[in-house]
Protein backbone atom coordinates (compact mmCIF):
# COMPACT_ATOMS: atom_id res chain seq x y z
CA UNK A 1 0.00 0.00 0.00
CA UNK A 2 0.92 3.21 -0.82
CA UNK A 3 1.80 5.78 2.08
CA UNK A 4 -1.41 8.02 0.91
CA UNK A 5 -4.12 5.16 1.16
CA UNK A 6 -7.04 7.03 0.24
CA UNK A 7 -9.47 4.89 2.74
CA UNK A 8 -10.68 5.53 5.90
CA UNK A 9 -13.32 3.79 7.47
CA UNK A 10 -14.48 6.46 9.77
CA UNK A 11 -15.89 8.38 6.75
CA UNK A 12 -19.15 6.52 6.84
CA UNK A 13 -21.05 7.27 9.74
CA UNK A 14 -23.08 4.36 9.29
CA UNK A 15 -20.12 1.94 9.43
CA UNK A 16 -18.94 3.44 12.60
CA UNK A 17 -22.17 2.45 14.02
CA UNK A 18 -22.25 -0.59 12.85
CA UNK A 19 -19.05 -1.46 14.22
CA UNK A 20 -20.08 0.09 17.50
CA UNK A 21 -23.43 -2.29 17.65
CA UNK A 22 -21.22 -5.02 16.85
CA UNK A 23 -18.80 -4.54 19.67
CA UNK A 24 -21.22 -4.28 22.03
CA UNK A 25 -22.74 -7.34 21.11
CA UNK A 26 -19.51 -9.16 20.95
CA UNK A 27 -18.54 -8.09 24.34
CA UNK A 28 -21.37 -9.04 26.26
CA UNK A 29 -21.87 -11.99 23.91
CA UNK A 30 -18.11 -13.66 24.65
CA UNK A 31 -18.45 -12.32 28.21
CA UNK A 32 -14.74 -9.54 27.52
CA UNK A 33 -13.21 -7.88 30.01
CA UNK A 34 -9.85 -6.33 31.14
CA UNK A 35 -8.46 -9.46 31.33
CA UNK A 36 -9.21 -10.63 27.43
CA UNK A 37 -7.37 -10.01 24.67
CA UNK A 38 -8.79 -8.78 20.79
CA UNK A 39 -7.04 -8.43 17.46
CA UNK A 40 -8.59 -6.96 15.01
CA UNK A 41 -7.01 -7.72 11.21
CA UNK A 42 -6.78 -4.83 9.17
CA UNK A 43 -8.06 -2.26 11.51
CA UNK A 44 -7.99 0.75 9.31
CA UNK A 45 -8.44 4.25 11.40
CA UNK A 46 -9.34 2.90 14.71
CA UNK A 47 -13.28 2.80 13.81
CA UNK A 48 -13.87 -0.39 15.83
CA UNK A 49 -10.92 -1.01 18.03
CA UNK A 50 -12.07 2.25 19.89
CA UNK A 51 -14.82 0.95 20.78
CA UNK A 52 -12.78 -1.77 22.78
CA UNK A 53 -10.61 0.80 24.33
CA UNK A 54 -12.87 2.57 25.64
CA UNK A 55 -14.39 -0.83 27.46
CA UNK A 56 -10.78 -1.43 28.45
CA UNK A 57 -10.44 -4.17 26.46
CA UNK A 58 -6.39 -4.64 25.65
CA UNK A 59 -6.17 -5.06 21.87
CA UNK A 60 -4.07 -4.81 19.12
CA UNK A 61 -5.22 -3.58 15.12
CA UNK A 62 -2.53 -5.21 12.75
CA UNK A 63 -2.77 -2.33 9.66
CA UNK A 64 -0.20 -2.12 6.66
CA UNK A 65 -1.26 1.48 5.35
CA UNK A 66 0.65 4.02 7.27
CA UNK A 67 -2.02 6.95 6.77
CA UNK A 68 -4.71 4.89 8.18
CA UNK A 69 -2.87 3.29 11.40
CA UNK A 70 -1.46 6.61 12.46
CA UNK A 71 -5.26 7.91 12.89
CA UNK A 72 -5.64 4.87 14.91
CA UNK A 73 -2.94 5.64 17.27
CA UNK A 74 -3.84 8.90 17.96
CA UNK A 75 -7.25 7.50 19.57
CA UNK A 76 -4.69 5.06 21.94
CA UNK A 77 -4.74 1.89 19.66
CA UNK A 78 -2.13 -0.16 19.54
CA UNK A 79 -1.58 -1.20 16.16
CA UNK A 80 1.34 -3.46 14.42
CA UNK A 81 1.80 -2.28 11.17
CA UNK A 82 2.63 -5.35 8.79
CA UNK A 83 0.49 -7.62 6.64
CA UNK A 84 -1.11 -10.31 8.61
CA UNK A 85 -0.60 -14.00 7.32
CA UNK A 86 1.16 -17.53 9.29
CA UNK A 87 4.17 -16.14 9.24
CA UNK A 88 3.26 -13.34 11.71
CA UNK A 89 0.60 -15.03 13.91
CA UNK A 90 3.41 -17.25 14.81
CA UNK A 91 5.52 -14.29 15.65
CA UNK A 92 2.21 -13.05 17.62
CA UNK A 93 2.13 -16.63 19.37
CA UNK A 94 5.63 -17.07 20.34
CA UNK A 95 5.38 -13.87 22.66
CA UNK A 96 1.82 -14.92 24.26
CA UNK A 97 -0.02 -12.85 22.06
CA UNK A 98 -2.79 -15.44 21.10
CA UNK A 99 -6.27 -13.46 21.19
CA UNK A 100 -9.80 -14.42 22.79
CA UNK A 101 -11.07 -12.80 19.26
CA UNK A 102 -9.48 -12.02 16.43
CA UNK A 103 -11.89 -9.81 14.15
CA UNK A 104 -11.35 -9.23 10.10
CA UNK A 105 -14.40 -7.10 8.72
CA UNK A 106 -13.97 -6.60 4.81
CA UNK A 107 -10.12 -8.18 4.41
CA UNK A 108 -10.98 -11.57 4.20
CA UNK A 109 -11.99 -11.29 0.17
CA UNK A 110 -8.87 -9.08 -0.39
CA UNK A 111 -5.75 -11.53 0.80
CA UNK A 112 -3.91 -13.29 -2.28
CA UNK A 113 -3.46 -15.97 -0.32
CA UNK A 114 -6.62 -16.80 1.74
CA UNK A 115 -5.37 -20.56 3.09
CA UNK A 116 -2.24 -18.76 4.80
CA UNK A 117 -4.31 -15.95 5.93
CA UNK A 118 -7.04 -18.57 7.59
CA UNK A 119 -3.83 -20.70 8.69
CA UNK A 120 -2.68 -17.28 10.94
CA UNK A 121 -5.95 -16.57 12.30
CA UNK A 122 -6.00 -21.00 13.50
CA UNK A 123 -2.22 -20.01 15.07
CA UNK A 124 -2.97 -16.66 16.42
CA UNK A 125 -6.20 -17.61 18.54
CA UNK A 126 -6.59 -19.13 22.15
CA UNK A 127 -7.96 -22.37 22.92
CA UNK A 128 -11.66 -21.44 23.45
CA UNK A 129 -11.17 -18.35 21.28
CA UNK A 130 -13.29 -16.99 18.20
CA UNK A 131 -12.43 -15.21 15.11
CA UNK A 132 -15.65 -13.41 13.23
CA UNK A 133 -14.98 -12.19 10.05
CA UNK A 134 -17.46 -10.05 7.68
CA UNK A 135 -17.48 -10.27 3.98
CA UNK A 136 -19.73 -9.94 0.95
CA UNK A 137 -21.85 -12.66 -0.12
CA UNK A 138 -21.47 -14.29 -3.79
CA UNK A 139 -25.12 -15.03 -3.68
CA UNK A 140 -26.03 -11.84 -2.62
CA UNK A 141 -23.62 -10.04 -5.44
CA UNK A 142 -25.15 -12.67 -7.94
CA UNK A 143 -28.88 -11.76 -6.97
CA UNK A 144 -28.38 -8.53 -7.02
CA UNK A 145 -26.16 -7.62 -10.10
CA UNK A 146 -23.55 -6.29 -8.04
CA UNK A 147 -20.65 -6.95 -10.44
CA UNK A 148 -18.98 -3.54 -9.56
CA UNK A 149 -17.84 -4.71 -6.46
CA UNK A 150 -15.70 -7.30 -8.85
CA UNK A 151 -12.12 -5.44 -8.85
CA UNK A 152 -8.58 -6.26 -8.66
CA UNK A 153 -8.69 -5.67 -5.12
CA UNK A 154 -10.95 -8.23 -4.30
CA UNK A 155 -8.67 -11.88 -4.86
CA UNK A 156 -12.40 -13.97 -3.48
CA UNK A 157 -15.60 -14.05 -3.96
CA UNK A 158 -17.16 -16.04 -1.44
CA UNK A 159 -19.82 -17.76 -0.38
CA UNK A 160 -20.29 -19.73 3.01
CA UNK A 161 -20.01 -23.50 1.30
CA UNK A 162 -16.39 -21.88 0.89
CA UNK A 163 -15.26 -20.37 3.43
CA UNK A 164 -16.80 -23.48 5.81
CA UNK A 165 -13.93 -25.23 3.84
CA UNK A 166 -11.52 -23.15 3.70
CA UNK A 167 -11.69 -23.17 7.75
CA UNK A 168 -12.11 -27.04 7.61
CA UNK A 169 -8.58 -27.28 6.09
CA UNK A 170 -7.14 -24.84 8.56
CA UNK A 171 -8.54 -26.97 11.44
CA UNK A 172 -10.89 -24.62 12.35
CA UNK A 173 -14.95 -24.64 12.50
CA UNK A 174 -17.34 -22.57 11.37
CA UNK A 175 -20.08 -22.84 14.61
CA UNK A 176 -22.71 -19.71 13.35
CA UNK A 177 -23.19 -17.00 10.78
CA UNK A 178 -25.36 -14.35 10.22
CA UNK A 179 -26.56 -12.42 7.18
CA UNK A 180 -25.96 -8.74 7.11
CA UNK A 181 -27.30 -5.74 5.04
CA UNK A 182 -23.88 -4.62 4.97
CA UNK A 183 -21.85 -3.73 1.73
CA UNK A 184 -25.01 -5.19 -0.14
CA UNK A 185 -25.40 -8.09 1.50
CA UNK A 186 -22.66 -9.66 3.92
CA UNK A 187 -21.78 -12.68 6.11
CA UNK A 188 -20.45 -13.02 8.81
CA UNK A 189 -19.25 -16.04 10.33
CA UNK A 190 -17.90 -16.78 13.47
CA UNK A 191 -15.24 -19.60 13.51
CA UNK A 192 -13.13 -21.51 16.32
CA UNK A 193 -10.88 -24.52 16.38
CA UNK A 194 -12.17 -27.65 15.12
CA UNK A 195 -12.29 -29.37 18.81
CA UNK A 196 -14.04 -26.67 20.46
CA UNK A 197 -17.15 -27.82 21.63
CA UNK A 198 -19.50 -24.92 20.97
CA UNK A 199 -22.22 -26.98 19.09
CA UNK A 200 -22.96 -25.51 14.93
CA UNK A 201 -25.88 -23.27 14.97
CA UNK A 202 -28.68 -24.44 12.51
CA UNK A 203 -27.90 -21.21 10.86
CA UNK A 204 -25.28 -22.58 9.25
CA UNK A 205 -26.50 -25.57 7.32
CA UNK A 206 -29.45 -23.09 6.19
CA UNK A 207 -27.27 -20.68 4.51
CA UNK A 208 -25.54 -23.30 2.88
CA UNK A 209 -28.36 -25.18 1.85
CA UNK A 210 -29.81 -21.84 0.13
CA UNK A 211 -26.89 -21.40 -1.53
CA UNK A 212 -27.03 -24.90 -3.31
CA UNK A 213 -30.63 -24.19 -3.70
CA UNK A 214 -29.74 -21.02 -5.46
CA UNK A 215 -27.28 -23.14 -8.02
CA UNK A 216 -24.14 -21.49 -6.43
CA UNK A 217 -22.59 -24.74 -6.76
CA UNK A 218 -22.29 -25.15 -9.99
CA UNK A 219 -20.97 -23.26 -13.10
CA UNK A 220 -24.57 -21.99 -15.28
CA UNK A 221 -25.58 -19.42 -12.76
CA UNK A 222 -21.53 -17.38 -13.19
CA UNK A 223 -22.01 -18.03 -16.95
CA UNK A 224 -24.89 -15.84 -17.34
CA UNK A 225 -24.23 -13.42 -15.20
CA UNK A 226 -22.43 -10.82 -17.63
CA UNK A 227 -25.96 -10.21 -18.95
CA UNK A 228 -26.85 -8.85 -16.21
CA UNK A 229 -23.97 -6.75 -15.99
CA UNK A 230 -24.01 -5.28 -19.47
CA UNK A 231 -28.03 -4.67 -18.81
CA UNK A 232 -26.78 -2.23 -15.78
CA UNK A 233 -24.05 -0.81 -18.47
CA UNK A 234 -25.90 -0.03 -20.83
CA UNK A 235 -29.58 1.28 -19.02
CA UNK A 236 -27.18 4.03 -17.01
CA UNK A 237 -25.52 4.88 -20.19
CA UNK A 238 -28.05 5.28 -22.46
CA UNK A 239 -29.52 7.17 -19.48
CA UNK A 240 -26.98 9.54 -19.05
CA UNK A 241 -26.85 10.60 -22.86
CA UNK A 242 -30.28 11.07 -23.05
CA UNK A 243 -30.23 13.74 -19.91
CA UNK A 244 -27.35 15.42 -21.92
CA UNK A 245 -29.51 16.40 -24.76
CA UNK A 246 -32.09 17.43 -23.14
CA UNK A 247 -29.15 20.36 -21.45
CA UNK A 248 -29.69 18.46 -18.02
CA UNK A 249 -26.51 18.62 -15.36
CA UNK A 250 -25.51 15.21 -13.51
CA UNK A 251 -22.86 14.97 -11.28
CA UNK A 252 -21.99 12.08 -8.77
CA UNK A 253 -21.38 11.07 -5.46
CA UNK A 254 -19.02 8.77 -3.46
CA UNK A 255 -15.42 7.79 -5.44
CA UNK A 256 -15.89 4.85 -4.41
CA UNK A 257 -13.63 1.53 -6.00
CA UNK A 258 -16.74 0.07 -6.97
CA UNK A 259 -17.72 3.40 -8.42
CA UNK A 260 -14.88 3.20 -10.67
CA UNK A 261 -15.58 -0.21 -12.16
CA UNK A 262 -19.33 0.97 -13.14
CA UNK A 263 -18.01 4.11 -14.57
CA UNK A 264 -14.86 2.44 -16.41
CA UNK A 265 -16.93 -0.47 -17.62
CA UNK A 266 -19.01 1.82 -19.19
CA UNK A 267 -16.74 3.86 -20.77
CA UNK A 268 -18.27 7.08 -18.82
CA UNK A 269 -15.82 9.92 -19.01
CA UNK A 270 -16.09 13.83 -17.34
CA UNK A 271 -18.38 14.69 -20.80
CA UNK A 272 -21.40 13.12 -19.29
CA UNK A 273 -20.51 13.49 -15.35
CA UNK A 274 -17.89 16.59 -14.81
CA UNK A 275 -17.26 15.48 -11.30
CA UNK A 276 -18.03 13.41 -8.42
CA UNK A 277 -17.97 14.50 -4.90
CA UNK A 278 -16.42 12.47 -1.68
CA UNK A 279 -16.44 13.58 2.05
CA UNK A 280 -12.77 11.90 2.45
CA UNK A 281 -10.35 15.31 2.20
CA UNK A 282 -7.85 12.52 1.30
CA UNK A 283 -9.95 12.31 -2.20
CA UNK A 284 -10.66 15.65 -2.55
CA UNK A 285 -8.45 17.26 -5.61
CA UNK A 286 -7.26 14.10 -7.25
CA UNK A 287 -9.14 12.00 -10.15
CA UNK A 288 -11.14 8.96 -10.54
CA UNK A 289 -8.61 6.54 -12.20
CA UNK A 290 -9.41 5.62 -15.75
CA UNK A 291 -12.35 8.31 -16.27
CA UNK A 292 -10.29 10.84 -14.72
CA UNK A 293 -13.39 12.72 -13.29
CA UNK A 294 -12.25 15.28 -10.74
CA UNK A 295 -13.08 14.31 -7.35
CA UNK A 296 -14.51 17.52 -5.29
CA UNK A 297 -15.66 18.75 -1.99
CA UNK A 298 -19.56 17.82 -1.02
CA UNK A 299 -20.18 21.95 -0.90
CA UNK A 300 -19.50 21.42 -5.00
CA UNK A 301 -23.17 19.88 -4.88
CA UNK A 302 -24.96 23.12 -3.42
CA UNK A 303 -22.51 25.56 -5.42
CA UNK A 304 -23.30 24.18 -8.86
CA UNK A 305 -27.00 23.01 -8.31
CA UNK A 306 -26.96 19.56 -10.59
CA UNK A 307 -30.74 18.38 -11.89
CA UNK A 308 -29.45 14.76 -10.76
CA UNK A 309 -26.51 13.22 -8.23
CA UNK A 310 -25.55 9.73 -9.58
CA UNK A 311 -24.72 7.50 -6.08
CA UNK A 312 -21.99 5.82 -6.56
CA UNK A 313 -21.28 3.25 -3.03
CA UNK A 314 -25.25 2.34 -3.82
CA UNK A 315 -24.53 0.37 -0.21
CA UNK A 316 -24.99 3.49 1.42
CA UNK A 317 -27.60 5.78 -0.92
CA UNK A 318 -29.81 6.30 2.31
CA UNK A 319 -27.18 7.84 4.53
CA UNK A 320 -25.89 10.31 1.42
CA UNK A 321 -29.39 11.40 0.23
CA UNK A 322 -29.75 12.37 4.55
CA UNK A 323 -27.02 14.01 4.20
CA UNK A 324 -27.14 16.13 1.07
CA UNK A 325 -31.12 16.19 0.34
CA UNK A 326 -31.14 19.40 0.25
CA UNK A 327 -30.83 19.13 -3.71
CA UNK A 328 -34.39 18.77 -3.23
CA UNK A 329 -34.76 22.25 -2.65
CA UNK A 330 -33.83 22.97 -6.53
CA UNK A 331 -36.02 20.14 -7.35
CA UNK A 332 -32.51 17.50 -8.04
CA UNK A 333 -33.03 14.09 -8.02
CA UNK A 334 -30.77 11.03 -7.27
CA UNK A 335 -29.75 8.09 -9.09
CA UNK A 336 -28.85 4.91 -8.19
CA UNK A 337 -27.76 2.56 -11.05
CA UNK A 338 -27.14 -0.95 -9.12
CA UNK A 339 -29.20 -3.21 -9.15
CA UNK A 340 -31.26 -1.68 -11.44
CA UNK A 341 -31.95 2.27 -12.74
CA UNK A 342 -34.14 3.95 -9.55
CA UNK A 343 -34.67 7.91 -9.92
CA UNK A 344 -35.45 9.07 -6.32
CA UNK A 345 -37.02 12.11 -5.88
Amino acid sequence: FRPDFVYFSSTSTRWVNHAAQYSAMICSRLHLDSESFVIEVASNDGYLLKNFVARKIPCLGIEPTDSTAAEAEKIGIPVLREFFGAALAQQLGSKGRQADLIIGNNVYAHVPDINDFTTGLKTALKPGGTITLEFPHIMRLIEYTQFDTIYHEHYSYLSLYTVNRIFATAGLRIFDVEELPTHGGSLRVYGCHAEDKRPQEITVSDVIAEEKKRGLQNLTIYRTFQQQAEQVKNTLLTFLIEQKRNGKKVAAYGAAAKGNTLLNYAGIKPDLIPYVCDAAHSKQGKFLPGSHIPILAPAALRENKPDMVLILPWNIADEIIQQHGYAWEWEGAFIVAVPEMRIIT
